[in-house]
């Protein structure tokens, strides 16, 4: 149990005393104590004893927490660089743990440097230490010169820091190895407390561990907190959960414990929230000592399963071709593993399991299919790279920011396609299955991409995690369909410093669908996101509402109850992104201007729709950034002047409802709205998909101007003006982002037909965006 069995009065003195001067700097010049500890193989140590001869580093640790696990691998190396100049690196271990449950903790750290057991606090008393890990540098006398962190990896517990900054104990370290005065003696520590004041056995009250506390850890907690799992420590157990008690009432109270990012919208399968009677029952707990009660009411365990495929055995089971090793040091690693299914035919897929080979650093997977080759150039240019180096991280697969590195390839509606997803996993969740007569499409020769996203917990371990698929044994009715808004554009800029800049995008769906699953993705700076669909003529109810984004924890929502949508409506995203020197995950430092990109440090902001077509047979789900009633129409207006110019038209295979009336796109068109105006529309042949782009144009002769308003299934929306050059044959367009980029775009008319453009996206001065294109028109 986690009681603080203290025998000798001295230690009780001690610990009041501490109490009393709790002053961190009281510690600066004195001399260290010696108490007698013990070494992991059971020899008593006087702590004097593994002092170095220049300099002592000692540092207060606990394998069970994961702030302290981060740095271990670390110090092993700095005890290992500095040892031939005198200096002793030192781990100890305040834990009322028995010795041999330490050591076999230490094991997996392959340390080379002393460990020392601190049944009774007494070293970590007499220095006054508060958390783990925390570090105390001593000079060759044994006077202590420095306290606090190592570094400024952490800005809050569990909170790390993209970029370390500054180097504290490293600095200390330099100054007193080079005789001079520590320039800050002092700083915070971040980590798992050290409790040293000496609690009173907990007394039998209305709340008890077995009783109300158990019940509520096994439902929530415990799947991923058990041994062996990415929790980084075991609430299996009343003495486990006594020891981390602070910090459930903690966690569970400001909701960061389950991660559950969404707290707003519609109801979701496997939520993984607790109410506010169990937050309270917990807090209560902890309040009263954490009392034990009887183990006589203790619920009956939950049952895991066993190592088998919780569905039966997978039709197709697909892995890395080896293990994979990764570094315990570092930042989150995401790695995307290129696995060949080798199919002879395309499959339909309707369920998948995942078995993490190593559940302690799998955080989730994101899984998709590619037949393009993208995703076996990548690994191939990874592994010359990293050929004969001797890497932390080394294995198949390649690096990524946060995608799989490379923009996919649009599908075209009649065609096999060539990149998409299929669900992906994280911990606790069970297998997902579609609805009947839905699957997902995995195409013959393609490959299998399996995102996955590595949490280091300080130790080297490997990996080969396994994705089982499930295929249909009878026909499949409805395709599995993404649905897809972009809100931020290619030349939209966070600016640098802001911390509250806002992003939006919309798509309006032309046809009924069914919504499964919502995926939002946003990277570093992201701050919230919300997810709305308005229903035509109907008010806008939130799907989801995340308003503390986590990266690392990007995960698919599917719906209770899947939801459905007419023609008509509206789904938009919002964003805040935080671009501040404040944000604590902000990659650059100082912060720069950000614009979309792959990379971790560039940004993004998609949603990802899973969904399913109500038409049968099925039809394309099809979507576009303008209400298919033509709400936000173009003004009245003659077009002849421009008509007169783009002479010729080019084919294409797309049916729209545009206006209220079923057209078929050829080119350029002037058609009657339903509101009683005239525009040309155009569909921009350099669309990779059939969904495109759409020009809206009309002409105001009062003020001899054009407009143009053009959309695209990835919910780009903007309003320009145009002036006609005729002289010239040209048209000049121009455009403001909200965030002040100015959009140029050039019309240049060709004598056979179509025309030439160039467009520039300028911020200032300064060109961040161009691109060129020929429309030159093919005559009938």
């Amino acid at each position: 149990m986690f009681r603080f069995l203290i025998a000798s009065f001295a230690f009780t003195f001690a610990t009041a005393a501490f109490a009393a001067d709790a002053k961190p700097e009281s510690v600066i010049g004195t001399q260290a104590p010696s108490p007698t500890l013990t070494a992991l193989d059971g020899t008593a140590t006087k702590f004097d004893s593994v002092r170095g001869k220049t300099a002592t580093v000692v540092v207060f640790v606990s394998f069970e927490c994961p702030v302290s696990n981060s740095y271990v691998a670390g110090l092993n190396e700095l005890g290992k660089t500095h040892a031939e100049k005198g200096v002793a690196v030192v781990l100890v271990c305040p834990t009322e743990d028995p010795r041999d449950a330490v050591a076999k903790s230490a094991a997996g750290y392959k340390l080379t440097i002393p460990v020392l057991h601190d049944p009774k606090k007494e070293l970590a008393v007499g220095l006054k230490a508060t958390c783990t890990p925390e570090a105390f540098l001593l000079d060759g006398e044994g006077k202590v010169r420095y306290r606090g962190r190592i570094d400024d990896g952490y800005s809050a517990r569990l909170k790390r820091n993209p970029v370390v900054t500054t180097h504290e104990l490293s600095d200390a370290l330099t100054a007193v190895l080079a005789g001079k005065a520590v320039a800050t003696p002092v700083t915070k520590a971040i980590g798992c407390e050290i409790e040293l004041t000496v609690k009173p056995a907990p007394k039998a009250g209305a709340v008890t561990f077995y009783k109300d506390v158990a019940p509520i850890l096994n439902a929530n907690c415990v799947v991923c907190h058990r041994t062996g799992e990415v929790g980084p420590f075991a609430l299996s157990t009343f003495a486990q959960a006594r020891r981390w008690a602070s910090d459930i009432k903690e966690y569970t109270g400001n909701k960061q414990m389950p991660p559950w990012s969404a707290v707003g919208g519609v109801p979701m399968r496997g939520e993984r929230k607790l109410t506010a009677a169990e937050i309270a029952t917990l807090a209560a707990w902890v309040d009263a000592d954490a009392p034990e009660g009887d183990p006589k009411d203790a619920p009956k365990a939950p049952d895991f399963g066993s190592d088998g495929w919780r569905h039966g055995k997978p039709d197709l089971i697909l892995s890395a071709s080896e293990d994979f090793r990764l570094g315990g040091s570092g930042s989150d690693l995401f790695r995307v593993f290129v696995v060949p299914t080798k199919l002879t035919e395309n499959k339909w897929v309707i369920g998948y399991d995942v078995k993490p080979g190593n559940p302690r650093v799998v955080h989730h997977t994101l899984h998709y299919f590619d037949t393009t080759g993208a995703a076996r150039d990548l690994e191939a240019k990874q592994q010359a790279k990293d050929n004969g180096k001797l890497l932390l991280d080394r294995g198949p697969g390649y690096t990524v920011g946060m995608g799989v590195g490379f923009v996919p390839p649009a599908n075209k509606h009649g065609e096999t396609p060539k990149f998409g997803g299929i669900g992906g996993w994280a911990p606790g969740q069970m297998p997902q299955f579609v609805p009947q007569g839905a699957g997902w499409l995995l195409p013959k020769d393609s490959d299998f991409l399996m995102q996955t996203h590595y949490h280091r917990n300080g130790q080297f371990a490997t990996d080969r995690t396994q994705v089982g698929l499930y295929f249909a044994k009878s026909p499949v009715e409805q395709p599995w369909q993404t649905l897809i808004i972009n809100g931020l554009k290619q030349w939209e800029k966070i600016p640098a410093g802001k911390s509250d800049h806002p992003a939006h995008g919309a798509i309006f769906l032309h046809t009924d669908a069914v919504l499964h699953n919502v995926l939002p993705h946003m990277h570093l700076l992201g701050k919230s996101v919300s997810i709305i669909m308005t229903p035509p003529g109907g008010k806008p109810v939130t799907l989801i509402d995340i308003p503390a984004w986590d990266y690392r924890w990007q995960e698919t929502y599917w719906f209770k109850e899947p939801i459905s949508a007419k023609a008509g409506t509206k789904l938009e995203v919002r964003a805040v992104y935080d671009n501040s020197a404040t944000n604590p995950n902000n990659p650059t430092k100082p912060p720069r201007a950000v614009s979309y990109g792959e990379e971790t440090t560039d940004e993004m902001l998609f949603v990802f729709f899973g969904a399913t077509s109500t038409a049968t047979p099925w039809k394309p789900i099809k979507t576009f950034a303008y209400s298919p009633d033509n709400g936000e129409a173009p003004i009245k207006g003659e077009l002849t002047p421009l008509l007169k110019e783009l002479a010729g038209t080019w084919d294409t295979n797309t049916e729209l409802k545009v206006g209220g009336r079923a057209v078929n796109l050829k080119g350029q068109d002037v058609i009657e709205t339903s509101f009683g105006g005239k525009f040309l529309r155009s569909l921009a042949t350099s669309a990779a998909d059939d969904r495109g782009v759409i020009e809206l144009i009309t002409y105001d002769p009062a003020m001899k101007m054009y407009r143009m308003w053009l959309y695209d299934s990835a919910g780009t929306e903007i309003e320009w003006t145009g002036t006609h050059d005729t002289q010239a044959k040209s048209i000049a367009w121009k455009a403001v982002m909200g965030d002040g980029v100015k959009l140029n775009l050039i019309w240049k008319f060709a004598a056979e037909g179509g025309y030439t453009w160039d467009f520039i996206a300028t911020n200032g001065d300064k060109t961040v965006f161009e691109m060129k294109g020929d429309h030159t028109a093919k005559k009938k």
